[in-house]
């Protein structure tokens, strides 16, 4: 069944679309990510039940501004990273292109949806189920959700480095990586915010 066949059954008209690379921006929160992230979710794993989808990254915290790409974090068990990148190749995801991109034993995924007369890009995180690196992206999550004074923080720190220049999506998410780095490392006792040297 194809990626809207799928769509349809949930009374749901949205189809996994091509993918244009841009220049990262600074957007505001849109409380509609998170429903096309849910019914992405879905029909992910409708397509391979044995796969597990997250909804990561800034749209994943409301109020939070960021890219405005809708980040998902799909966790395979071990062995099986053939079967999800095959479940979401044939959903109409394309691979990941340039010089920067994800080896494809961690790849990601990537493409658009449109919904409600909005386009939204994704990216999709392959990862197997227990590695570092998903729990890490797990952790940060619910971290900006728990702490409103740190997703404040994290937003000053993406204008800032939106105003040194860095527009490259890669060198963006790059620099963004300190931070990250860094909310991850610190201790969390009394609060996170104030073991952190922004």
């Amino acid at each position: 069944m194809n990626a809207y066949a799928q769509c349809k059954r949930r009374n749901l008209s949205m189809l996994i679309g091509s993918y244009t690379p841009t220049a990262a921006h600074y957007l505001p929160s849109n409380w509609e990510s998170s429903r096309v992230a849910a019914n992405l979710a879905a029909g992910i794993v409708e397509s391979n039940p044995r796969l597990n989808v997250e909804h990561i990254g800034s749209t994943a915290v409301p109020g939070c501004w960021g890219k405005g790409i809708i980040d998902l974090l799909v966790t395979y068990e071990p062995g099986c990273l053939r079967s999800a990148k095959d479940t979401l190749d044939h959903m109409g995801f394309q691979r990941q292109g340039g010089a920067d991109a994800f080896p494809e034993s961690r790849p990601m995924r990537v493409g658009s949806i449109e919904y409600l007369g909005r386009a939204y890009r994704i990216h999709a995180h392959v990862i197997e189920a227990g590695h570092s690196e998903a729990r890490d992206l797990l952790k940060f999550r619910d971290l900006l959700r728990s702490d409103a004074e740190l997703s404040r923080c994290y937003e000053a720190e993406k204008r800032a480095i939106l105003a040194r220049g860095v527009t490259k999506s890669t060198e963006y998410s790059n620099a963004k990586g300190e931070f990250i780095q860094r909310v991850l490392t610190a201790d969390c006792n009394p609060t996170l915010t104030e073991r952190i040297t922004f």
